[in-house]
This record gives C-alpha cells, sequence and structure tokens, in this order.
C-alpha cells in the first residue's frame, strides 16, 4: 500500500458553498456575525502565523511547551497506533508527538485545504519513511467518517480551536467524536485558561496590529470571493472580555453609518455608525468545565497537563 493516500469528502464546491451560506446568514441577522473559519485565505495564514510569535499571544508557545515535556507521557497513555488530527495544517505542532510513538502505524490529517494536507505528508514522510497517512479532505465539525486503521487510535484537537465553537457547538462536536471512539481509543483535546482579563485581551489586541488585520482579512475573503465591497478602513478592531460567558470576543466595529453590497448574493447591508460585527468567539476554560463537557459527552477526563504558568491545558479522555 502507498504510504500516502489522500481521500476528499467534500465536494469540490464545499467551501464555495459553506462561504456563500454563512455570509447570507450571518449578515442577514442581528447581531451581524461572520465564522472565524474565513479568516484563513493564504494571507489570513500568514498573518496568524505572525501572531503566534507575537509576546502578546501566549497560547501557541504554552501548548509547544506542554506538548515537548508531556509527550512521553501522552504517549504511554494512549498507546495509540493510529493518530488522527483535527484541523491539522501543518502538522507542526503534531511532531512532537509523532515522535514519541514509536509503535505508531498510520497518521490522519483533517483538514478543509488539500494543499495543506498534501504539503504536510511530503515533509513528514521525507523525515519517516515507515509511516503511513492517510489525509482527509474533510470538515471535522460535520459527520466524519474515519478511514480503518489499527488501534488504539488517538484523536488529537489542538490549538484550543474547540473555543471557537458555541456551547451548544461544542456539545455536538464531543458528541461527534465520541461517537466515532472505540475501546482503547483517547481524545488529546487543547483548552486555553481562564486568567485575568489583561492578558486574555492583549492576545487578541496586539500592540502592532497584526491581530487587527487578522481580524479584518475576513472581509478582503468576503470582498474577493463574493463580489462584496467592504471598505475595511471603515471598520475598527475590537476585543473584549466576557466574564459572564468566559470567554474573548472579537467584533469589527463600523466607524460610520455605510450599506456593503454582496454582489453574489445580491444582498445589501446596512451598518449603523459604531454597529460591530461579530467575527470569533474564544472560550476559556476551567478544569471543572472541560471535565464536565466531556462527561456530557460521554467521555472521562483521564488526565490533565498545564504548562509551568498554568495558561494553556492538554486533557486527555476516554470513552465512558
Amino acid at each position: 500500500m502507498s504510504p500516502f493516500l489522500l481521500t476528499r469528502t467534500l465536494p469540490a464546491d464545499a467551501t464555495d458553498a459553506a462561504l456563500r451560506a454563512d455570509v447570507l446568514s450571518g449578515l442577514t441577522r442581528q447581531p451581524k456575525t461572520l465564522p472565524p473559519k474565513w479568516f484563513y485565505d493564504a494571507r489570513g495564514s500568514d498573518l496568524f502565523e505572525e501572531i503566534t510569535r507575537l509576546a502578546e499571544y501566549y497560547p501557541t508557545r504554552a501548548e509547544r511547551e506542554i506538548l515537548i515535556a508531556r509527550a512521553g507521557e501522552i504517549a504511554a497513555a494512549s498507546g495509540a497506533r493510529t493518530l488522527i488530527e483535527l484541523g491539522s495544517g501543518s502538522s507542526e505542532k503534531t511532531r512532537h508527538l509523532l515522535d514519541a510513538l514509536p509503535a505508531l502505524h498510520t497518521y490522519v490529517p483533517v483538514d478543509v485545504s488539500e494543499s495543506a494536507l498534501a504539503g504536510a505528508a511530503k515533509a513528514l514522510l521525507a523525515e519517516r519513511p515507515g509511516l503511513s497517512v492517510h489525509a482527509l479532505v474533510a470538515d471535522f465539525t460535520h459527520a466524519l467518517e474515519l478511514p480503518g486503521s489499527p488501534g488504539p487510535r488517538l484523536v488529537v484537537f489542538l490549538g484550543g480551536t474547540l473555543g471557537n465553537l458555541l456551547p451548544h457547538e461544542r456539545a455536538d462536536f464531543l458528541r461527534s467524536v465520541r461517537a466515532r471512539l472505540e475501546p482503547g481509543d483517547g481524545l488529546l483535546l487543547g483548552t486555553d485558561l481562564v486568567k485575568d482579563e489583561a492578558t486574555l485581551v492583549a492576545a487578541y489586541d496586539d500592540a502592532a496590529g497584526v491581530t487587527a488585520a487578522f481580524n479584518k482579512n475576513v472581509l478582503a475573503v468576503v470582498n474577493r470571493e463574493l463580489g462584496a465591497d467592504f471598505p475595511l478602513d471603515d471598520f475598527g478592531h475590537v476585543a473584549l472580555w466576557d466574564p459572564d460567558h468566559e470567554w474573548v470576543e472579537m467584533r469589527l466595529r463600523a466607524r460610520r453609518a455605510l450599506t456593503v453590497k454582496v454582489r453574489e448574493l445580491d444582498l445589501l447591508v446596512q451598518f449603523e455608525e459604531g454597529e460591530e460585527l461579530r467575527t470569533e468567539i474564544s472560550a476559556k476554560f476551567r478544569e471543572e468545565r472541560v471535565r464536565d463537557e466531556l462527561a456530557a459527552a460521554g467521555m472521562r477526563l483521564d488526565q490533565w497537563w498545564t504548562d509551568a504558568a498554568g495558561r494553556f491545558a492538554l486533557s486527555l479522555a476516554t470513552a465512558d
């Protein structure tokens, strides 16, 4: 068998159809919203890589610290022969786990970007010729059919991306993961932790303005893909902490009253001066909440690791 297989589970036009649906739904409701997944075209991905190197943005460094320090423990606790990574991107952080799993047989990266999957697989196979890679072009927030592979299997969801889902979306997602776990399988989950407001807000509103450019990039994507005429300079970046929901919100605030036309949807969108468009939530967690949400989905929290400063956590869960 070839060491690299790629299975596309998304129709060729799925990305365009999803963007159209999200923009139509999000810009015709109150308050207006756009999902954060549309930040990530080529420019958005480059901007996010820049964000991860900023002094204010601690989550990537904190998670990497845990992976480097605890990869051996994670490997020993999971005993995984198959590693399934949801939202794998470049698979860069996963290398620490791959190195710690000498019995690993198959790596299954899951991402919506075929080019990202192919590039990451090429690099991994050059480094690890004994590894089998079965990449899935798929949206992990929808029903996901995993390929047959040897167990135990470890599903990995890193980066704190769970926090970008609303509570009911998180519940649906975790139940979907649980439905695909067999006895002996596990879930390794990355979650950013609740901390002081100043640290949290600074991570999403850096002094250099990189996150502001990243936030506005969602408008640039809609302009390019759907023929919209959002004037980017007429929107300001907003990041705030919501203590009731324990999440950070990113918004774009209209600096003046304006009308935006989305040509491909034949849609006119009115903004009042000061009106805000929500582009992301990033929920922060406490161990008890992670434990409770996993339990509600039918999983048991078995292991909990944090970085030295207690900013970020990796948790290992198994099916009840």
